[in-house]
């Protein structure tokens, strides 16, 4: 029941592209100009989900939100520049979107960003946490398996943190486990679910294929080619890009599914499932990426990782000191602040 629910979430983004869902949000994209940030605005301003887009950047905004408002969707759009337009552009807003901060180059992990982006997230939540601190959060700049509980640490500080309105985007990572499952065994993407547990980044990525609706099955070796497969699927792009980026496309996409099921969820659609990382008690881990049953006021359940296959279970073990790392990399970073 619970991943007939979760195949529901892939058609979000459908949704928040069809006519008929109709909300009031007003949702902010901070790093707007940016790679991942304009097309994901671009698809946030066709949704009819979407009544307010808010563009922010340290540069180029006036221009993609005069280009974004020539667009027949009811969104309007606004473009707010430089860290002294940052409170009007976050005031009022419901969801607020992060996607700023420098992408990867070949040969870079995404724990190479951490210096440069992690001080980037940082500002941006403090004022997020001073302007929109009831907005439901959600962090796309990596490593998001530090810059979540960097989010968290300044939501503490600003003495606002609600641990079920602060989201890491995973999305992208189940959005590539249902395509390449898909091209192997033959299926439609749209209708193929894998959950995705753990972290985003490298091993920490752990696609839960025993959980795959429907149902399917591969030999030993296929499947660790899969499983390696997605968890370095962002390099695969990164070399592909030659230089030039990251993955940004398919990241909007996700990034817009992932918004989308927010929204849905935020309106009182039932039923609105999406793996994401968090703070968790699902294992000794203190943030961790499970499937989250999604409500009005952010997280109503954490459905955790269920019924896994014993080299799942081993890929969760194996990963737990990087992610760990990782996380207490993020919290010593706020700590260290002035």
């Amino acid at each position: 029941m619970l991943l007939s629910r979760l195949s529901r979430a892939a058609a979000a983004l459908r949704r928040g592209l069809a006519t008929s869902a109709q909300s009031n949000a007003k949702v902010a994209v901070l790093g707007a100009s940016g790679g991942i940030g304009q097309p994901l605005s671009l698809l946030l301003k066709n949704s009819p989900l979407v009544s307010h887009l808010n563009l922010y950047d340290i540069a180029h905004t006036p221009g993609v939100a005069a280009d974004l408002s020539h667009i027949e969707t009811r969104a309007e759009v606004k473009g707010f520049i430089g860290p002294e337009q940052l409170p009007e552009c976050l005031k009022g807003c419901e969801v607020v979107v992060i996607p700023a901060g420098v992408p990867r180059k070949p040969g870079m992990t995404r724990d190479d960003l951490f210096n440069t982006n992690a001080t980037i997230v940082a500002n941006l939540t403090a004022a997020c946490a001073k302007h929109s601190p009831e907005a439901m959060i959600c962090i796309i700049s990596n490593p998001v398996n530090s810059t979540i509980p960097i989010t968290s640490e300044v939501f503490k500080k600003h003495g606002v943190y609600n641990p079920n309105r602060i989201f890491g985007v995973t999305t992208l990572d189940i959005v590539r486990a249902n395509t390449f499952v898909a091209e192997l065994k033959g299926l439609d993407p749209a209708r193929v679910n894998v959950p995705v547990v753990g972290g985003h980044a490298g091993k920490t990525i752990i696609p839960l294929i025993s959980q795959c609706t429907p149902k399917v099955e591969f030999p030993q070796d296929q499947l660790e080619t899969l499983t390696g497969r997605i968890q370095e699927a962002g390099t695969e792009v990164v070399k592909a890009k030659a230089g030039a980026g990251s993955a940004t496309l398919s990241m909007a996409y996700a990034g817009a599914r992932f918004v989308f099921s927010v929204l849905d969820a935020m309106n009182g659609k039932e039923g609105v499932i999406e793996c994401s990382f968090v703070r968790s008690e699902e294992t000794e881990c203190p943030y961790f990426s499970t499937p989250l049953l999604l409500g009005k006021n952010g997280i109503e359940k954490n459905l955790g990782i269920g019924k896994i296959s014993p080299y799942e279970e081993k890929m969760i073990t194996e990963a737990m000191s990087e992610l760990k790392a990782s996380i207490k990399k993020g919290e010593e970073f706020v700590k260290s602040m002035k």
